[in-house]
């Protein structure tokens, strides 16, 4: 496209307020996929408009630009009518304010707000007037405009939780499958959280709706950061993990930093260690152990804390290591010979009493049979007087 500007004058008095570190501070960032724009402070996120795209067969161009020229009440010339011009008013087709970024390409309004939202234009850049207008008063020549074509966006909210988006492929330019994404997600460290499964059902929708996948947080022991760890042919992520009013922790990284040997129960889903054993989480072939239980398993003391900057870490010292007290083991006591003798001696005399007794049975006996035999003569000389 390309404009008439009809009050010079204005666009140089409003560009003489601008000075570098202003233009330098704030800047427009454009994802032509998802047909938004976000305008930001340095790091700060002030707005998200919607956008109208150029077509399929006129896209927007990607790259990097900057807001060079700015007009207020644009007039319209046809691009294949030079000679054919629309003055500011409810018929132009730039609304009411105009921001050039390059050659005949420029940010502007639109006197069709239902073509908001689709690829319709011949590579401009259309807002809602209320968006344009307001946008227009925040920015200067030489603010920078960076234009991409991303289908995946992965982002924080503003309270730190990690959201993932995937929009169609409306210019029919970037084919994407699960490998693509898990790398767009891996570096805020929560891909653990969401299945391959998961992402292959988000990518067949695309349907540019946000996905929460959780908060993470990095993880300090004795005042050194866990860092992501390599074992077992397997990367181990550093981040501890807030989902589902869960706080994750990653105990390979911990247990690398404290030096300590752990033993994983697949089975049972515990890991164990020399100070206790506690359930743990597998999820895509990383160990997380709920915070809770971290102290257990590591004998550490700490939780989520404020760091220097305000914002949120996940903070442990070690406890001292409690030696169990040495027993020493019982020794049996030595035989007393006195005892022995004594018990030898009892054990003798026991026995005598023994036979002193059998003796006087016997002799009991004896006696018996005799008196039994003189009874039986008597009796035997008594039958034989009958």
């Amino acid at each position: 496209m390309r404009v008439l500007y009809g009050v010079l004058a204005l666009i140089f008095i409003l560009s003489s307020f601008a000075t570098p570190a202003q233009a330098a501070q704030k800047k427009i960032f454009i994802n032509t996929a998802s047909r938004l724009m976000t305008f930001y402070d340095g790091d700060i996120k002030i707005a998200v408009y919607h956008l109208g795209l150029g077509k399929v067969s006129t896209p927007t161009p990607s790259g990097y630009f900057t807001i060079t020229e700015k007009a207020i009440n644009p007039s319209w010339i046809d691009p294949a009518d030079p000679e054919y011009e629309i003055p500011s008013g409810p018929d132009n087709p730039l609304g009411y304010r105009w921001m050039q970024i390059w050659g005949n390409y420029g940010i502007h309004g639109t006197n069709r707000p239902d073509s908001i939202g689709g690829y319709v234009s011949n590579g401009c850049i259309r807002m809602r007037e209320a968006d344009v207008e307001k946008l227009f008063d925040e920015v200067e020549v030489g603010t920078p405009v960076e234009i991409t074509y991303n289908r995946v966006v992965v982002e924080k909210t503003p309270d730190g939780e990690v959201i993932y988006y995937i929009y169609p492929d409306g210019y029919g330019m970037q084919d994407i499958n699960v490998a693509d994404v898990k790398k767009w997600i891996e570096p805020f460290g929560v891909l653990a959280f969401e299945s391959d499964y998961d992402i292959s059902q988000k990518i067949e929708a695309s349907d540019g709706e946000p996905t929460y996948i959780g908060r993470p947080y990095n993880v300090e022991i004795n005042g050194q950061i866990a860092q992501p760890t390599d074992a077992n042919n397997t990367r181990f992520f550093a981040k501890a993990v807030l989902r589902d009013g869960i706080s994750y922790m990653p105990v390979v990284p911990i247990a690398k930093i404290l030096r300590l040997k752990l033993e994983w129960n697949k089975v049972e889903s515990t890991l164990k260690s020399k100070f206790g054993k506690v359930v743990c989480y597998e999820k895509k072939d990383q160990l997380y152990c709920n915070a809770d239980d971290a102290p257990i398993l590591f004998n550490i003391e700490g939780g989520l804390q404020s760091d220097e900057t305000g914002g949120k870490i996940f903070s442990f010292k070690s406890l001292p290591v409690v030696e169990k007290p040495t027993v020493e083991p019982t020794k049996p006591d030595k035989p007393d010979r006195k005892r022995k003798d004594n018990k030898v001696k009892d054990d003798k005399v026991k026995d005598d009493e023994v036979k002193d007794d059998e003796v006087k049975d016997d002799k009991v006996k004896d006696d018996k049979v005799k008196d039994d035999k003189v009874k039986d003569e008597s009796k035997a000389e008594a039958v034989e007087h009958t």
